[in-house]
């Protein structure tokens, strides 16, 4: 090996020895290398008063003050809640937004204890899915829902929240709970007029809340759960929306007085005491979730630049029951959807105080709902007992109408019907007479299936098998559904469609004519609403049932009492009779006649 070979050769293991004993001495292990990861030196930033802060703090610092200015320092805070309480309801206040970030209605005003369908404590609205936001300008935007208040005076009725500038520059929002179902709640702004522009004469009010399934059936709920509205002008002036569409909005430029977001038994109501403008109501379908729907209200209240201004509003937050909404004497008892015209009428006037003062002495609602159709149907018998006089008179003269019709079978339908209406004039028979009646018991079968899907004191009433009155029966869950019909079998239902349809044949065993042909038509009805009402409450089924059942014990009693022999003695005596023919029988005959003549010249 030449001598240049030896002398690299010693220098490259000498080289490798150095390495290897210096890795070994002098380089930090991997627990040191952790150690001292963990430790990173602070970049050291001085204030004014030569204290040290991190520089990351100072960073986080400027970005507040730049997006909430003199606000800034309320911008980062502990969340802290508090309770105001009484027997009826429990609210919680959230110090983040200053605002009312849940409610639990804790019991009726008949004392009765409210929980939602499995049992758990009834919150109208949850903290993490609602919304309550002041927005004024500073000339930043300032949005309350993102800072932080403080308490400044807290009992058990009462709680004031602050949100300061300094102790000359402050937003307090106060709450008041009353004896009931009413919060009062004011926001008094002080010295903000040294801070919000001049040219600014209004702030923004937001309110939102998706509304927590607490009944059995979410699709009953969801039909019932929308927002109302009341015209400030006009205190009778109510309107609503969310109810005919899944997603539904809607920009009001006239004042209003209250904005009430309605759900199928509760509701919580915001109460303006000088109005509010330019309003701008939304309301969302939530369709996979344990939400109904997302409600929102969104408004603009007046600002006057005053040192000291105060903007008064009160909440309801508690049952849609009739008579406690009543008695605040603002028309909020209109939210309950009872009908329009003659229906909601017969609901407000007659149905709801039967139904209190049968409350008062039995606390049953099976028996209640029973006794109130014994009630109803005493009251109709007269009129039902003229429907069944004139449908035994019919049922009497139906060999004598059977006998015209096949005469002109054929020949001329419209010479039958004359000859027809000329014979039940003779006879001293209308034919019209059983329908009349009807229609006098026509409001009252509405107004009931307005009243109980909408009742209150139905709502977790336990009645045989149904589990809850106000929301369907079942006596079996289906492993599937069927289109129009559901996943279950309403007993109440299948009670209710069989009597209609024997109601239904009992009915059309006098029918002749065109009436006759039409008896398929009458029969598809009840089956239709088996697969409507199946879904439905089931008081309203179980009232249809017992009234179907009244019936035919009233067709029972009046056909022993009533003798067809005598009937028929009576028509022909009237037969011998002269009759005049009134002005409505001659103007129908007219028009036969008019009608016969053009028909001739069309075969021409």
């Amino acid at each position: 090996m030449k001598n240049y070979d030896k002398n690299s050769l010693t220098g490259f293991v000498l080289m490798f020895l150095i390495l290897l004993v210096f890795n070994f001495y002098f380089l930090p292990t991997n627990e040191e290398i952790s150690e001292k990861n963990d430790v990173i030196p602070k970049e050291e930033v001085f204030t004014k008063n030569n204290e040290i802060i991190d520089k990351k703090e100072q960073v986080t610092n400027e970005e507040l003050e730049k997006k909430y200015g003199i606000f800034s320092k309320s911008a980062d805070s502990e969340i802290q809640n508090y309770v105001l309480e009484n027997e009826k309801i429990k609210v919680i206040l959230s110090n983040k937004g200053g605002r009312i970030s849940s409610v639990t209605i804790k019991e009726g005003p008949n004392k009765k204890k409210y929980k939602t369908y499995n049992g758990e404590d009834l919150k109208i609205f949850n903290s993490d899915s609602s919304l309550f936001n002041l927005n004024f300008s500073t000339g930043i935007s300032i949005n309350t829902s993102e800072l932080f208040f403080k308490p400044t005076q807290i009992s058990d009725e009462e709680i004031t929240l602050r949100l300061d500038v300094d102790s000359s520059h402050f937003i307090d929002f106060s709450y008041k709970l009353n004896q009931d179902y009413l919060v009062d709640f004011n926001i008094n702004l002080i010295g903000m007029n040294e801070i919000i522009p001049n040219e600014l004469n209004f702030m923004n009010l937001q309110w939102q809340m998706k509304t927590p399934q607490t009944e059995k059936s979410k699709d009953n709920q969801d039909m019932y759960t929308g927002i109302y509205y009341q015209y400030f002008a006009d205190k009778d002036d109510i309107d609503y929306l969310g109810y005919t569409t899944s997603d539904d909005n809607e920009k009001i430029k006239n004042k209003i007085s209250w904005v009430a977001m309605q759900q199928q038994f509760f509701s919580s109501i915001l109460v303006a005491k000088n109005g509010l403008k330019n309003v701008e109501l939304a309301s969302k379908k939530e369709e996979f979730s344990n939400y109904v729907k997302d409600l929102s209200a969104e408004f603009e209240i007046e600002y006057n630049h005053d040192p000291y201004e105060k903007v008064e509003f009160q909440f309801y937050f508690g049952p849609n029951h009739y008579k406690q909404l009543q008695s605040y004497n603002r028309n909020f008892e209109k939210i309950i959807p009872l009908g329009w015209g003659i229906f909601g009428w017969v609901n407000k006037y007659i149905i709801i105080n039967i139904f209190d003062f049968l409350s008062k002495y039995f606390t049953n609602y099976g028996l209640i709902i029973l006794l109130l159709t014994i009630i109803i149907k005493l009251a109709l018998s007269p009129f039902t007992y003229k429907a069944y006089l004139s449908q035994a008179k019919m049922k009497v003269l139906k060999p004598e109408i059977d006998k015209i019709n096949e005469k002109h079978k054929s020949k001329d339908p419209m010479k039958a019907q004359q000859e027809t209406m000329s014979f039940y004039r003779k006879a001293g028979v209308n034919p019209m007479g059983g329908c009349l009646p009807m229609l006098f018991q026509f409001p009252i079968l509405i107004a009931m299936f307005r009243f109980f899907p909408a009742s209150i004191e139905l709502r977790s009433e336990a009645f045989l098998w149904a589990d809850d009155l106000s929301a369907y029966d079942s006596i079996l869950d289906l492993p599937f559904e069927i289109p129009f019909y559901g996943d279950h079998v309403s007993l109440f239902t299948l009670l209710m469609t069989i009597s209609t349809l024997l109601y239904t044949r009992m009915n059309t065993q006098m029918a002749s004519g065109q009436m006759a042909q039409m008896k398929w038509m009458m029969y598809l009805m009840p089956v239709m609403f088996l697969g409507f009402f199946n879904n439905y409450a089931a008081g309203l089924s179980y009232y249809y049932f017992l009234a179907n059942m009244f019936t035919f014990s009233q067709m029972f009693l009046m056909k022993r009492f009533v003798n067809e022999g005598a009937l028929l003695q009576e028509i022909e005596e009237n037969k011998k009779k002269p009759r005049k023919k009134s002005k409505f029988q001659k103007r129908l005959e007219e028009m036969q006649k008019m009608q016969e003549q053009k028909m001739k010249q069309r075969r021409r």
